[in-house]
């Protein structure tokens, strides 16, 4: 094993792969955070803290759909909008805002990649919180976008929603995460 380790290393540095191995670290803890929540979602329905997510999940989802309808409402004329989470279009659309919408996956999934992810921990105290801002910015990005997709394209709402949308996220969080290695780990060296 220690062999097979050696050679591994000796081939990353031959062909000059360091950025390669950062970047297969990034992909292996993103992905276990990712199946690591899915499982915890699905199998245990969040426990031990099941109150405290949904309740957590809830006040994030309420934020971002206020947050969202003060936008959408500047650039479409929504109908109605009331405080059970749903956006009436003029096209007789209707898009809901549910606990997915909080974000609080991506956000706990970017904190969790950070406080992982080797680099200098005074530097992560001001990191951190600022990707969770552009996280929920992105979030509410992504809201805007889904309401602007609802009124002018209803029918194209699922493939927007599950294609393009939900892969900002994650095109985000790995801006932020080279943004973190390029600039701020490394300066920090």
């Amino acid at each position: 094993m220690k062999k097979l380790y050696t050679s591994i290393k000796d081939f990353i540095r031959k062909h000059q792969l360091d950025a390669l191995k950062e970047v297969a670290l990034f992909i292996i803890i993103t992905l276990a955070i990712h199946i690591t929540w899915r499982i915890w979602q699905t199998q245990f329905n969040y426990a031990p803290i099941r109150e405290q997510m949904y309740g957590l999940m809830t006040m994030m989802a309420k934020e971002v759909y206020r947050e969202s309808v003060w936008i959408i409402s500047g650039m479409i004329d929504i109908v109605r909008v009331d405080e059970t989470m749903y956006m009436y279009f003029p096209n007789k659309a209707i898009m809901y805002v549910n606990n997915s919408c909080s974000g609080l996956k991506q956000l706990i999934q970017f904190t969790l990649l950070m406080l992982i992810f080797p680099g200098p921990w005074k530097k992560k105290l001001w990191f951190i919180p600022l990707g969770i801002l552009v996280m929920h910015f992105t979030n509410i990005f992504r809201m805007v976008g889904l309401g602007v997709v609802m009124n002018n394209w209803p029918y194209q709402w699922d493939f927007f929603h599950d294609n393009i949308f939900r892969f900002i996220f994650y095109v985000v969080i790995f801006a932020l995460w080279v943004w973190w290695v390029e600039r701020i780990r490394r300066n920090a060296s």
